[in-house]
């Protein structure tokens, strides 16, 4: 889910006890066995499956479960499936846009359950090209702010990742969003490991050109939405372009 900080800031920190852990490994593990097939199961020579296995294992997916998705998408394992990506577009409440990523060997399925999905919970589908050109492709580094006791500030990670490519940096609170263009990804994410600056994930994303801010009313509504996307096998990332107050969030989580 990306697009609105607060509320995934709350998210990435209901992560690692979620109860729905085992749906996010199984979409950590397909990630991360297409990328093998796209670019070959050397993540020394293929920067996708570097950061989708980085990511895999920041989420605590078992080493032998990334293995195999390795092997399988490289072809040194059978069992492995023709997933492929499809992306929807549509509306939720307030007029909220929507991508929603998905990664399936069924499309007429995918395109069933996200169909169902989004009439249940307010949201309407809408035409290829009707919403995506409200997003940006770019590229999204994770920064916890917290390293090894010292506390870095924006400053800290401007000094490090601008002449890489990095165009502008979100706080999140307990981390830091650095964003570049999405073909800069590599080089932000390579000069923060030559800084020694951990991250949680690095990955290309959509962000909006402009957000909807969401009142007390309306945020529960497309929270509700997200989620019930997100909780699809096929669906891989739910992006949207609001934003939630701190008062308002506060209301949510009360």
């Amino acid at each position: 889910m990306s697009g609105h900080s607060k509320w995934a800031t709350t998210k990435h920190k209901k992560a690692v006890v979620d109860a729905k852990r085992g749906k996010l490994f199984a979409k950590l593990v397909k990630n991360v066995e297409v990328a093998a097939r796209m670019g070959g199961g050397d993540p020394g020579g293929n920067p996708t499956l570097y950061d989708a296995i980085q990511k895999a294992k920041k989420s605590s997916v078992p080493n032998d479960n990334i293995d195999r998705a390795v092997k399988r998408g490289s072809g040194a394992e059978a069992g492995g499936a023709d997933y492929q990506t499809i992306m929807y577009e549509g509306y939720g409440p307030s007029g909220v846009a929507l991508l929603v990523e998905c990664l399936t060997d069924n499309k007429n399925r995918a395109a069933m359950e996200v169909r169902t999905a989004m009439t249940r919970n307010g949201g309407t589908l809408a035409d290829p090209g009707s919403v995506s050109f409200l997003f940006h492709r770019k590229g999204v580094v994770v920064v916890p702010a917290t390293q090894e006791g010292r506390t870095l500030g924006e400053d800290d990670l401007l000094e490090v990742t601008l002449e890489a490519g990095a165009d502008d940096i979100h706080d999140l609170g307990e981390a830091f969003e650095v964003v570049s263009e999405a073909t800069d990804l590599i080089g932000v994410r390579t000069a923060l490991q030559a800084a020694g600056l951990d991250y949680d994930s690095a990955e290309a994303s959509f962000l909006p050109d402009s957000q909807v801010e969401l009142d007390a009313d309306a945020a529960p509504k497309v929270f509700r939405l997200v989620e019930a996307l997100e909780d699809l096998d096929d669906v891989q990332n739910v992006y949207a372009n609001f934003d939630v107050s701190d008062e308002v969030m506060a209301t949510v989580d009360a």
